[in-house]
């Protein structure tokens, strides 16, 4: 097999080409008024996912979900989470997502999956195509949710088996983030692909604490990705993930043909031309919005920095006024002093003219 490739077609054979797609389309009134909604880029970006010319990112929720479908194929995702979490997990099925986002974060998240697995563990899947400023603070509180999650669940089982709760029945829970675009902070780390956190106390002590956090900036391994190529597991996972470019695509595949049925299902959507605008649609609308929040952080980011930048020349304009007004002080305090000088030589000056009036007569 060449290691350039034009097109995904040898792989598929099922791919169509861009003239047959295009005749679908505008057999039917309401594709082609959709098709000619969208812009010429989004056009053409179309007719190459769909014709094999170019990848897809299987971050995006619409291919996300039905590639990595937990109640259709959970030893898909229990795959992908077994090589990010270095242990063998297998997805029980998908729970209700009831969580309340903060704020309009739901806006910025693309995918919100919670799973839990045979072990009774809780896992949330995010997608973010914008990483999130404060991204400590704010995995913190949803981490705080989810556990709280957790622990009614099993409390409420506890009951209805008329058990005793118990702490140490509280099955951990994980937050595992990926990130298309990351924020500063992971990028001072280049050679860093995921970012575990948990507790663990200064002391040395052990306790088993429940939060786990997982970030992997995907932005960063497309980086690594053009340099080094794909090495292992968790390198061929976000490569399926995050590159749409057909050539590593082909490499993965000869690499890791266990990818191929996911491919394969992608472009088994694609004959269905009507389905599959639908899932682009929502991807175009998704990253409108998406855009339309970043450039709102943006001039809020914008917007905070000219305030602290006023709020500082106030505080030093505020100074130079307290300072000149000391300086106020000082003058009329010495201006005071002459005067009172000056009304004592004015009655010494008195008293000398009394005298010499008195030496006269």
């Amino acid at each position: 097999m060449q290691s350039n490739y034009s097109s995904l077609k040898p792989f598929f054979p099922v791919i169509r080409t861009r003239e047959e797609i295009l005749v679908e389309i505008r057999k039917s009134p309401e594709l082609s008024l959709t098709f000619d909604s969208w812009a010429s880029e989004h056009q053409d970006l179309f007719l190459d996912i769909c014709t094999g010319s170019k990848g897809v990112k299987m971050l995006y929720d619409s291919y996300f979900k039905e590639i990595l479908n937990p109640e259709t194929k959970p030893e898909r995702l229990s795959w992908l989470l077994s090589v990010i979490m270095g242990q063998k997990v297998t997805v029980k099925h998908q729970l209700a997502n009831d969580n309340n986002r903060l704020g309009d974060e739901a806006s910025l998240v693309i995918t919100d999956i919670v799973v839990e697995l045979e072990d009774g563990t809780i896992a949330n899947i995010e997608v973010q195509k914008i990483g999130y400023r404060f991204a400590g603070e704010r995995a913190s509180c949803y981490m705080a949710d989810l556990l709280m999650r957790q622990y009614k669940r099993i409390k409420t089982k506890c009951k209805e088996y008329n058990k005793k709760f118990n702490y140490k029945d509280v099955p951990p829970v994980y937050t595992i983030v990926f990130m298309e675009s990351s924020p500063i902070e992971f990028k001072n780390y280049p050679n860093i692909l995921m970012h575990t956190f948990k507790h663990k106390s200064d002391s040395g002590l052990t306790l088993n604490m429940l939060e786990n956090c997982i970030f992997i900036p995907i932005d960063i391994f497309m980086d690594k990705l053009h340099n080094e190529g794909i090495d292992n597991e968790f390198d061929a996972w976000l490569t399926f993930l995050g590159c749409d470019d057909i050539n590593y695509i082909g490499k993965l595949i000869e690499k890791y043909p266990s990818f191929t049925p996911m491919y394969q299902d992608l472009y088994d959507m694609c004959l269905n031309v009507e389905e599959v605008m639908k899932m682009f649609s929502k991807e175009l609308q998704e990253l409108d919005q998406n855009t339309v929040i970043y450039m709102i952080d943006e001039l809020q980011d914008q917007l905070d920095n000219a305030n602290a930048t006023i709020s500082e020349k106030d505080a030093q304009l505020s100074q130079k006024d307290a300072t000149i007004s000391q300086k106020d002080a000082q003058l009329s305090q010495k201006d005071a002093t002459i005067s009172q000088k000056d009304s004592t030589i004015a009655d010494l000056q008195a008293k000398i003219k009394e005298l010499e009036a008195q030496i006269s007569h």
